[in-house]
């Protein structure tokens, strides 16, 4: 029986009358002959920011899963990044139908490893197409529907192909079937609804989604870019921090369509929440190689323990028995003929063992302690907001009106709720950088306060290395040895603090900014989402740290853990005011999944309703 692409490339082939001239080739002769896989080949544009990563970069890998399967396993794979090896003669093994946690302290090379993934520096088999997001798609004057849409560049490509190719007679038919069977399994009819389901479930509305992209922020572009991942569905999905740019809800909603991923996911995460609700099986980066365990994130703690537990016994068995063997040789290798035999049985049995191989030391993780210093007091009110009102100019509806609160130095808070109903402009506001509309912001003339924000990223030189820098900040600290110790406090030691700022990763330009915000000793810390880019041992150390300080907290973050462990407060920023939240954030989480899924299936159904 012919398959749909075959009926209808012979229908349109009857309707051209069948035996239109077919399209003669270059050298003359008969016509050129075309497959597939010429169709589908596509030439990848590379931005300077990869073209500057593989020219720091050097990589091997052999493919030892079969050619055909939709499995990438690499054997032998070694990347070397600026001259230093980040992995040696590891694996790379990634199953079809697994979704795959990427963990690793930072620095160590994830993103490095998904850039090559994606750029295809291993020999991964043609078939198995692979999509990377990186970065927000750039500024330009689609509007955010259109360039979801047009990610989709074999749809867009076999269309076109296929309209040229249906009057170029006979001779293309069977061409003319693979492509319409490849449409039918892209889809392409109802690519338009999907494209404006994944767009409501990452916060668009209508008239978002005829928005120009030009027109949206940073964060609502990467939404965009999100949005186009997950419409192309690979074979091979590679997912580097995902969540940096979402609110809680967009996040939650992620969580839910990740879950149901099919094909092959690979996603670093530094949300602990996110990874054990996402993920198959974790994929540890450990001392230059991979380490794979099944399940999700806690289960991957549990069973890494356990084997650690393990191994620690066996190591402590082995140098109990070395120890006793050394002894009785030393002791008895010069006695009696008897004595001296039974030494040399037990030196031959210790060569045996050292030969064979002994089993290692358990390495510990290295744990940070960050630190932040003593504010010292100062008496309340520290700040007051009375009855104020905020819009950005009188174009603009308002984003708050009427707010009434205090904060003091006791005060552990994580603001919350949707993109743009101004948890970053309440945290302007507190500190100063916006002035209200009316109504007034008072606050202790000695309060100092510091904000972390994702752009203060741009005020360091990245020519110059973290010690220089810091040390330019902070001219009072004249030796070298003493800032060692600021950047080291804040897991920035060694070789990476004499680097050009530049080579080092994002998480690590984020230690060197915690501590020039710490150096400064902030009465009120206003931190607005401080976990994009740190992994997750460093975010519970952050966590630690600020339950030690004894300093005010307002927190916007999209981690739930982190809310958790340090928020004694939850207010929920919607409908232009400020309202606590009467339980906790596990409670919030669950509250935002039954809204945000019952409010995605209602899109979803009437947008079914509208292609019927």
């Amino acid at each position: 029986m012919p398959s749909k692409g075959a009926k209808k490339a012979q229908k349109l082939q009857a309707k051209k009358g069948g035996k239109a001239a077919a399209k003669p080739s270059t050298n003359g002769g008969t016509p050129t002959t075309t497959t597939m896989n010429d169709i589908l080949k596509m030439d990848a544009v590379q931005d300077d920011q990869v073209k500057q990563l593989l020219a720091a970069c050097s990589s091997t890998g052999v493919l030892s899963s079969h050619k055909e399967s939709r499995d990438v396993q690499l054997t032998n794979v070694s990347i070397t990044h600026h001259g230093v090896n980040i992995l040696e003669d590891t694996s790379i093994e990634l199953n079809f139908g697994r979704r795959y946690g990427l963990i690793g302290h930072n620095g160590c090379g994830k993103s490095t490893m998904l850039t090559l993934l994606g750029e295809r520096e291993f020999p991964i088999p043609d078939h198995v197409d692979i999509f990377h997001l990186r970065k927000e798609i750039d500024g330009c004057d689609k509007t955010a529907l259109e360039a979801v849409m047009d990610v989709d560049a074999e749809r867009i490509f076999l269309e076109k192909k296929a309209e040229e190719l249906s009057s170029l007679g006979d001779a293309y038919v069977d061409l003319l079937t693979d492509i319409y069977d490849r449409l039918d399994n892209l889809d392409a009819s109802k690519s338009k609804t999907r494209c404006c389901e994944l767009l409501f479930g990452l916060g668009f509305n209508k008239t978002m989604m005829q928005r120009k992209c030009k027109d949206f922020s940073g964060g609502w572009r990467m939404r965009i870019s999100l949005a186009r991942a997950l419409f192309i569905s690979p074979k091979l999905l590679l997912l580097d921090e995902p969540t940096n740019h979402l609110d809680l809800e967009a996040c939650v909603w992620l969580e839910e369509e990740l879950k149901e991923y099919t094909k092959c996911l690979v996603i670093v995460s530094h949300s602990q929440d996110f990874l054990n609700s996402v993920c198959t099986n974790i994929i540890h980066w450990n001392q230059n190689k991979l380490n794979y365990y099944g399940g999700n994130y806690d289960a991957y703690v549990k069973t890494r323990s356990e084997l650690e537990e393990n191994q620690m016994k066996r190591y402590q068995w082995e140098q109990d028995q070395i120890k006793h063997m050394k002894e009785y040789i030393a002791r008895f290798g010069h006695g009696s003929a008897k004595l001296a035999r039974q030494a040399q049985s037990k030196e031959k049995t210790l060569a045996k063992m050292v030969q064979s191989g002994l089993t290692e030391k358990v390495q510990q993780d290295a744990t940070l302690e960050f630190y932040f210093p003593d504010c010292g007091t100062i008496p309340p009110p520290v700040i007051m907001v009375q009855d104020v009102s905020f819009r950005y100019n009188e174009e603009t509806a308002f984003i708050y009106e009427n707010l009434e609160f205090g904060i003091d130095l006791d005060s552990r808070i994580a603001l919350v709720g949707p993109n743009g109903a101004g948890k970053s402009t309440l945290l302007k506001l507190i500190e100063g950088t916006l002035e209200p509309t009316s109504g007034f912001v008072r606050k202790n003339s000695h309060l100092r306060i510091g904000r972390f924000h994702q752009h203060l990223e741009d005020i360091l030189d990245i020519s110059m290395n973290s010690i220089d820098w810091m040390m330019k900040c902070f001219p009072d600290i004249k030796e070298i040895e003493a800032m060692r110790k600021i950047l080291g406090r804040y897991g920035l030691s060694g070789k990476a603090q004499v680097k050009p700022i530049g080579h080092l990763s994002d998480g690590q330009k984020c230690r060197i900014i915690f501590a020039w915000m710490a150096q400064q000793v902030p009465h009120m810390l206003l931190l607005d989402e401080p976990t994009n880019h740190l992994d997750i041992e460093t975010i519970d150390s952050l966590a630690e740290a600020i339950r030690n300080y004894e300093g005010g907290l307002i927190l916007v973050s999209h981690d739930f853990r982190l809310i958790n462990q340090v928020a004694e407060e939850i207010w929920v920023c919607e409908n232009k005011t400020v309202t606590k939240w009467k339980e906790d954030i596990v409670a919030y989480k669950n509250h935002l999944k039954k809204n945000v899924m019952k409010a995605y299936k209602t899109e979803k159904k009437r947008l079914a309703e509208l292609t019927t």
